[in-house]
């Protein structure tokens, strides 16, 4: 039998399978700053830090403001729509896909990309922070380094979004504090208004290109918003943590990057800002890497236990398939062998923009499969079945992802999406949006391994 308690922030903590393949109750929904919160760690890690100096290097200041504004509006509104559908439906990306234009076979394949890709993000990052505790803390070696900091996260995520969101109550005002501490150290003998008028010291980067890298930094995230957004309450409260945690997380860590770079001359201000506080850099790195590995490892977590269940016909315990993927990770980044896949896993990443505009524009415009999702809602179950495959999704992500990777005009992963959403509707509209065969959604029953984990 299930074993689960009451958090303060009002969710519920479960045993460990964190409704993987199932609806989120009523009792387990979060209020929208306890999300926020997470979703803030997740735009404010290090990444964004480095972003912003990316900007500041190549733009002036107000440029540099309106294309990380622009940006962040692209990413709120592709967060707002399909975390809608994660809070309505209370099921994460991969599974309510096989209602949202995919079919259950081609939810398999969302996945397994989103599953693959993000633990290699994971075990990138985990290295990254190895390489930072081994230089303040030597008595380790780098690689056992990675080790401890991979593990440490699997630790926290094998029990749940709960555990993550306690965790995130902690890392996140602390990164917020030691950013504000190292930033004010470097900046105290630069003016302000000096710095908002300079002109940047490097090579000019146009306003596409600008708000091309903020959009696209962070379109991975945008996409499996449902796996955080099925933990909300209603769609307003989808609204106002989007809001508040994207925007404060592109303004405050991106603008400060901005201003970073344009004090020190550099786009490297992470070796210039970290060799001048010491230690504290190194806290800055880990924790700032630590708010967005949890969620990498979490979200594959889910799309690996997807994988399974649409392929094998087995249900999985979501901390089950953490634990064997975080572990995996954590070796692979102790090995040292993750960067020579790192384009690897950047050409997966072309496959995720067009998810999004497919999964909205089904949901929202074409509705197929709409009113499935919706008879079965107030029972809090699954509908009986889903379509096996649905061909001119495959075709038109395909199509999608190709142009977004190859188009020389706009914003490449706008441009992916845009195009995915456009042809999706057209498709419908057209009477092409058919499933081929049907397959019968089984009733949840105990996954292998819940026994284990529970207490």
């Amino acid at each position: 039998m299930k074993n689960t308690s009451t958090t303060a922030a009002g969710g519920e903590v479960s045993d460990g399978d964190d409704y993987a393949l199932t609806r989120v109750p009523d009792e387990a929904r979060y209020s929208w700053f306890s999300v926020a919160v997470q979703r803030f760690g997740q735009v404010s890690a290090l990444a964004q830090f480095l972003l912003g100096a990316t900007l500041g290097y190549g733009m002036t200041f107000w440029n540099a403001f309106w294309a990380l504004t622009v940006g962040a509006v692209i990413l709120e509104v592709v967060c707002i729509f399909i975390g809608i559908i994660g809070v309505r439906e209370g099921l994460n990306t991969s599974v309510v896909a096989r209602w949202c234009g995919f079919g259950h076979a081609g939810s398999a394949v969302i996945g397994l990309v989103i599953g693959v890709s993000l633990i290699g993000w994971f075990g990138i990052q985990s290295a990254v922070s190895a390489s930072g505790l081994h230089g303040i803390m030597p008595f380790l070696p780098q690689w056992a380094w990675a080790l401890v900091f991979g593990l440490l996260i699997t630790a926290i995520v094998l029990r749940g979004f709960g555990s993550m969101q306690l965790i995130a109550n902690i890392t996140v005002p602390l990164f917020l504090l030691l950013v504000g501490w190292a930033v004010i150290s470097e900046l105290r003998n630069h003016s302000l208004s000096d710095l908002m008028a300079s002109a940047p010291a490097g090579p000019e980067l146009s306003f596409l290109a600008g708000t091309t890298i903020v959009a696209g930094g962070f379109i991975a995230g945008a996409v499996i918003t449902p796996d955080m957004t099925r933990f909300n309450r209603t769609a307003g409260d989808v609204v106002k943590q989007t809001l508040v945690g994207i925007t404060l997380g592109e303004y405050v860590i991106g603008l400060t990057g901005v201003l970073l770079a344009h004090a020190v001359r550099s786009s490297d201000i992470a070796t210039i800002i970290l060799s001048s506080v010491g230690w504290v850099g190194v806290l800055i790195i880990v924790l700032g890497t630590f708010k967005i590995n949890d969620w990498n490892l979490y979200s594959s977590g889910l799309g690996i236990v997807n994988f399974i269940d649409v392929v094998f016909g087995r249900r999985i315990n979501r901390a089950v398939v953490t634990a064997v993927v975080g572990v995996t990770g954590s070796i692979l980044a102790a090995a040292g062998i993750l960067n020579s896949f790192t384009d690897f896993l950047i050409l997966l990443g072309v496959g995720f923009p067009p998810i999004a505009g497919i999964m909205v524009a089904e949901y929202f415009i074409v509705k197929t499969w709409r009113k499935d999702l919706e008879e079965s809602r107030a029972a809090g179950t699954l509908p009986n079945s889903a379509p096996t495959w649905v061909p001119a999704t495959l075709v038109i992500w395909i199509v999608s992802a190709l142009i977004g990777h190859y188009s020389t005009f706009g914003l490449p992963s706008i441009n992916a999406v845009a195009s995915a959403f456009v042809l999706y509707v057209v498709a419908g509209r057209l009477g092409l949006i058919r499933g081929v065969g049907r397959t019968t959604t089984e009733a949840p029953q105990e996954p292998s391994g819940t026994s284990a984990l529970t207490h």
